[in-house]
């Protein structure tokens, strides 16, 4: 082997023998408490009734939306979830990954403090990386009081960006957004919000944590993602339209990559039609992890994350034990995958459990009696 196959081989025994080498996998036990698709919209086929007949369109949108790939449905679609997030303006991009590295890697410049949570999704981290600035601070997750600290030292006449998730992917607890918009306010900082996970969940028509908190005009930048509770591709970040006029000139992940197709177009409009219809209702998923907490609560187990969305997790902390209780459910139909270093930190290994309107009170019933059996 060359040089370079042979620091790849290295790499990947170092994982083998670490016990978290990640692997595909096709085969599934058939209940589903591992997916984003919280609404069901695309597993049990609800996106395919809503969508329209997409056989006009093109299958590729044939080029970047600054060339060839632009189209009336597109700028459509940003209006209409500009207005359902109760934003001025929203811009589409291809999956939330390069939403949040195109957004945070193009604002900041080698003046610009970043405050960023420690548990911020890779997608966030890496924006942050990218970007030129040289102040990168985290602090300790949803800890005010740090955030606070840092604000009194970094904030000057330098701007200042602050970046959390309302729903953190891997805990599944919620940021304390009220009091950071208000230390935002405070310290003349700017808040940059991940909604990926509330987008769909959280507020009577999913609209996400920031407008359900009425804080719409205080957040700087939301990103809203598709691929979770709305079961289809994309994107957007929506914000005020001289952000989206700054990033059509400036978010890399947006100008040089080939924009979104129509049948995704389609997709996310059918979707969003659905989310601002009379008969929406996200409450059969609320009532369902009410019940999970009450399940867990009442079980003596030890390890669950305090989380009232649709991600819940177990803290196992070890590599083996954790894939050796995923296998157990797996064994019982029921579809958890462990979360291992170094996705999460030593110590913190985890199942990750996600929970759809799909979901029986029985399959939870198993799912919690198992995991007790094992505690």
């Amino acid at each position: 082997m060359n040089r370079i196959d042979n620091y790849l081989a290295e790499k990947i025994e170092e994982r083998t023998q670490a016990g978290n080498l990640r692997q595909l996998k096709t085969k599934r036990a058939p209940v589903d408490f591992f997916s984003n698709d919280y609404l069901g919209l695309s597993t049990t086929g609800i996106l395919a009734e809503l969508m329209p007949c997409v056989i006009d369109h093109t299958m590729g949108s044939t080029g970047s939306r600054l060339l060839s790939g632009n189209s009336n449905e597109a700028e459509e679609l940003e209006q209409t979830i500009a207005s359902f997030h109760q934003a001025e303006a929203a811009l589409l991009f291809n999956s939330g990954y390069d939403a949040n590295v195109g957004l945070i890697s193009s604002i900041t410049s080698r003046n610009t403090t970043i405050l960023y949570d420690e548990l911020c999704h890779a997608s966030l981290i890496d924006g942050i990386r990218l970007s030129q600035c040289s102040r990168k601070y985290k602090f300790g997750h949803n800890d005010t009081s740090q955030l606070t600290e840092h604000l009194e030292k970094y904030t000057a006449d330098d701007p200042v960006l602050v970046i959390t998730e309302s729903v953190f992917s891997m805990d599944g607890d919620t940021a304390p957004l009220m009091e950071m918009t208000q230390l935002c306010e405070q310290y003349n900082a700017q808040l940059v919000v991940d909604e990926a996970h509330a987008t769909g969940v959280i507020g009577t028509n999913g609209e996400g944590l920031v407008c359900a908190l009425g804080l719409q005009h205080s957040v700087f930048a939301r990103v809203h993602t598709f691929g979770k509770a709305l079961g289809c591709h994309g994107a957007a970040v929506v914000g005020s339209s001289l952000l989206k006029q700054y990033l059509v000139n400036f978010a890399r992940t947006f100008i040089y990559t080939t924009a979104l197709p129509g049948h995704s177009i389609a997709a996310a409009t059918s979707a969003y039609s659905y989310l601002g219809s009379p008969s929406f209702t996200n409450a059969p998923l609320h009532e369902l992890i009410s019940y999970f907490r009450e399940r867990i609560n009442g079980s003596g187990s030890e390890g669950w994350k305090d989380s009232s969305s649709a991600i819940q997790a177990l803290v196992v902390g070890d590599n083996e034990r954790c894939k050796s209780l995923a296998a157990k459910l797996q064994s019982a139909g029921l579809q958890v995958n462990p979360i291992l270093h170094p996705t999460v930190p030593l110590g913190m290994e985890r199942l990750r459990v996600c929970l759809h309107t799909f979901n029986t009170k029985e399959q939870i019933d198993l799912l919690v009696t198992t995991c007790a059996s094992e505690n």
